[in-house]
C-alpha cells in the first residue's frame, strides 16, 4: 500500500487498460489522467498524442478544449453573486431578461415553425437554470421539435454563433421544452448563467472569470481562447471516423480557439490544462478554498453539491433526453454538478456525494470528499459518448484503492 492508500500494482493496471483498449487500437489520440488525494499527487498517467498527426505527444501543459467543465467554475462565479446578496436562487428569470417572462410550453403536435404554446404553471427560477430544470434545450439533441428550432436559429451549437446576447434573444422567441421545475434536459442554461454574472456583476462574464477564480487559483492556462505564445501546446480535437478510429475534427493550427470568441460561453467555451483544472478541484474538495484564496463559502458549496431535482429525484427518472454514456441512475444534479445520490444504484464503485462533470470531447472530473480525492481526465474525442472510458476509469481507480 502506498502513502496515499492506492495498492501500486492496481495503478498501474489504468496505464495497460487506456493503452490496450483505447491507444493502441486508435480509438483515443491520447489521455491524461491526474490523480490527487489527502491534498498530495497520487497519479500522473501520460499516453499517445495530443496531435497525433504532428507526432506531438501528451504532456503535462498540454491544453484541451474541456467544453461543459466550463459549467461548474461558470455556476460557482454565480453563487459569488448569490452571496453577495446581489441575487437569489428564487429570483424569477424575467426580472433579469424581461423579454422571457412569457415564453411559453411547446404543445405537442404543432410544427417547429409558427410554434402553439400553453403557460408554464410558474416562472422560470434561477434555480431552473442552474440545475437544469429551466424547459430549454441543446440544438444537437436531435430529439424535439424544440431542439430543431434551436438548431434552424443556431442556439446551442457545440461551435458557437453570434454573441452571447443574440443566444439570449433567439431563447426569448422559442418555446420551452417543459414547464420549469417539471423536467430535467441538459440545455443552454448554464451559457444564460454566464450572461447574468455580467449583467448583475456590471463587468464582462470573462473578466469576473478571471478576478475571481481564474486569477486566484492561478489558472494561468485557461481561458476562453488559446493565446499565441500557448497555440503550440493546444491539442487537436477528433471524431469517430466510422470504421473504428479517429479523424481530426479541429485542426489545432486553424482552430477557432486561437482567437477570442465572439461567443464567451459559460456553457463550455473553456480551455484549460489538467493541472489548472485540478487547482479547481482541489478548491472543491477543500471546501471553496485553496492556497489562502477563498472562492465560496463552505456551506454554499454544499448547497451546491446537494441534490436540487424537485422531490430528491435522481437525473434518470427526470430526464426527457440523455447525452453520454452514463444511464444516471443514483445520479441527482445541484448547482452546477451532478452529485451521486446512491452508489450502488450506478452500478459503479464511488461514493455517495462525490459530484463530477465531463465536456462533449470526453474530458472528466470528479471529487469524492469521502475519499479526499479529485480526479481529472484529459483527451479530445467528440462525442463523449462514443466510449464509456468514464465509467471505466472509475472503476479501475476505485479498485486501486488499499486503505
Amino acid at each position: 500500500m502506498s502513502d496515499l492508500g492506492f495498492a501500486p500494482d492496481r495503478l498501474a493496471r489504468i496505464e495497460r487498460f487506456l493503452d490496450t483498449q483505447y491507444i493502441q487500437p486508435g480509438k483515443l489520440a491520447g489521455t491524461l489522467l491526474s490523480v490527487t488525494r489527502h491534498g498530495e499527487p497520487a497519479y500522473l498517467g501520460m499516453l499517445g498524442h495530443a496531435d497525433r498527426e504532428r507526432g506531438k505527444p501528451i504532456a503535462e501543459d498540454t491544453i484541451f478544449r474541456i467544453y461543459s467543465m466550463t459549467k461548474p467554475l461558470t455556476s460557482v462565479a454565480f453563487m459569488m453573486l448569490v452571496e453577495e446578496g446581489k441575487v437569489a436562487l428564487d429570483d424569477p428569470v424575467h426580472r433579469y431578461i424581461p423579454e422571457w417572462k412569457h415564453l411559453g410550453v411547446f404543445d405537442a403536435g404543432t410544427h417547429r415553425t409558427g410554434f402553439k404554446t400553453h403557460p408554464t404553471t410558474r416562472p422560470m427560477q434561477i434555480v431552473d437554470l442552474l440545475r437544469h430544470t429551466a424547459g430549454l434545450t441543446y440544438g444537437f439533441q436531435l430529439r424535439s421539435n424544440v431542439d430543431a428550432a434551436y438548431r434552424a436559429h443556431k442556439i446551442g451549437e457545440i461551435e458557437k454563433a453570434g454573441t452571447l446576447a443574440d443566444m439570449i434573444a433567439g431563447v426569448g422567441k422559442l418555446p420551452l421544452e417543459f414547464s420549469p421545475g417539471d423536467k430535467w434536459n441538459y440545455s443552454v442554461a448554464t451559457d444564460v448563467i454566464g450572461y447574468l454574472v455580467g449583467l448583475i456583476s456590471g463587468e464582462p462574464f470573462e473578466a469576473f472569470l478571471q478576478r475571481r477564480i481564474l486569477g486566484p487559483l492561478g489558472m494561468t492556462d485557461t481561458g476562453f481562447h488559446v493565446p499565441p505564445d500557448k497555440a503550440h501546446r493546444l491539442a487537436a480535437c477528433y471524431e469517430p471516423d466510422g470504421a473504428g478510429g479517429i479523424r481530426v475534427q479541429d485542426d489545432p493550427a486553424s482552430s477557432s480557439y486561437l482567437a477570442p470568441p465572439m461567443f464567451v460561453s459559460g456553457g463550455g467555451g473553456l480551455v484549460s490544462t489538467a493541472a489548472d483544472y485540478m487547482q479547481f478541484g482541489l478548491a472543491m474538495l477543500h471546501g471553496g478554498t485553496l492556497g489562502g484564496e477563498r472562492l465560496i463559502g463552505r456551506k454554499t458549496l454544499d448547497l451546491m453539491t446537494a441534490n436540487h431535482l424537485p422531490g430528491g429525484q435522481s437525473i434518470a427518472a427526470m430526464s426527457v433526453s440523455l447525452f453520454s454514456e452514463a444511464a444516471y441512475d443514483g445520479v441527482g444534479f445541484g448547482l452546477g454538478f451532478a452529485t451521486t445520490l446512491n452508489a450502488a444504484r450506478t452500478l459503479m464503485p464511488g461514493s455517495d456525494g462525490d459530484y463530477f462533470w465531463g465536456g462533449a470531447a470526453s474530458t472528466f472530473f470528479w471529487v469524492d470528499p469521502a475519499e479526499e480525492m479529485v480526479v481529472v481526465f484529459m483527451t479530445q474525442l467528440i462525442p463523449s459518448s462514443t466510449y464509456p472510458v468514464r465509467r471505466e476509469l472509475r472503476t479501475l481507480l476505485y479498485a486501486a484503492l488499499d486503505d
